[in-house]
């Protein structure tokens, strides 16, 4: 750390940054789906409101959690070392302060204004995340995407909790679904960063096993999720234009992950991976577009 990183003063943007606002944003964009799913018509609009913002502001304080544990490592790598905490904008106690500021005040809205079932739901998604995942697992396992990825796959269930009260196979599907996702998707990742996971010592499976099988673990996994996202239409859940919409975006994920395999540029791993962040968008778009028609 610099001197100069350690007198620059914090600014909104930088407690913001931790709060890793697009992926909770991608997070309360599938919470939202999941909360209309659970309905025929609209969701009452206090629990629309008050569910998402409880949710997003409980993924918000894992997030400054996993920026508060993983410092030390974001040093190393080009894409974090210029996150608040190792630049030294922001020191571990505020942080830390800011983390259980923000995730007690998600839990009491979803404790007083929505109900017990979806805030203690999110509170083991945030347990998942922040502790299991990246306190253990991260660092345990080169399936530390597999296993921890099921804390990232709840939104949808804890929108369709909030909503209902209750846990239905309908939301299953859609964790199931994210929980699919989630592999090809960080795996894409993980093999454009390669070299800066293999400086932290992370157990990346790029890097203990090599890109080779990585590329088909994301061909493998791949095909799973195509046919796990034919649930919602087997079930009854969805109609033709959601499955038209499923099959088109899985077909083209598949491309991209053969592409991978067989025919990688420089840019072919982020370019698959930056394809799967657009994936799950119009997927669980199209989703709910369908559930109305």
């Amino acid at each position: 750390m610099t001197e100069l990183a350690s007198k620059q003063s914090a600014t909104w943007r930088d407690y913001y940054e931790m709060c890793k606002p697009r992926v909770v944003m991608l997070m309360i964009l599938t919470s939202m789906v999941g909360m209309f799913l659970a309905v025929p018509g609209m969701v009452p609009i206090d629990v629309l409101i008050l569910g998402n913002l409880g949710i997003a502001l409980v993924a918000s304080s894992g997030a400054v959690v996993n920026h508060l544990i993983d410092y030390k490592v974001d040093t190393l790598m080009r894409r974090t070392h210029n996150r608040p905490i190792p630049q030294g904008r922001v020191d571990q106690k505020q942080a830390a302060i800011f983390a259980a500021a923000i995730g007690v005040i998600g839990m009491l809205i979803m404790l007083i204004w929505v109900n017990a079932l979806s805030a203690w739901l999110t509170l083991a998604s945030f347990i998942g995340y922040a502790f299991i995942y990246t306190g253990y697992l991260k660092r345990a396992t080169p399936q530390n995407i597999v296993i921890g990825g099921l804390s990232g796959a709840m939104p949808p269930l804890l929108g369709w909790a909030a909503v209902t009260g209750t846990v239905e196979p309908g939301a299953l599907i859609l964790v199931l679904i994210i929980f699919a996702w989630t592999p090809p998707h960080f795996w894409a990742l993980a093999i454009h960063r390669k070299d800066e996971y293999a400086k932290t010592g992370i157990p990346m499976l790029p890097v203990t096993h090599g890109e080779h099988l990585t590329k088909l673990h994301i061909i493998l996994y791949t095909v799973i999720m195509i046919l796990v996202t034919l649930l919602p239409y087997l079930i009854g859940m969805s109609g033709p234009l959601y499955l038209l919409a499923a099959v088109v975006l899985g077909l083209a994920f598949l491309g991209w992950s053969l592409l991978l395999l067989l025919k990688p540029t420089q840019s072919t791993a982020m370019d698959t991976f930056r394809y799967s962040i657009v994936y799950l968008m119009v997927l669980f778009v199209v989703l709910l577009v369908d559930h109305y028609l």
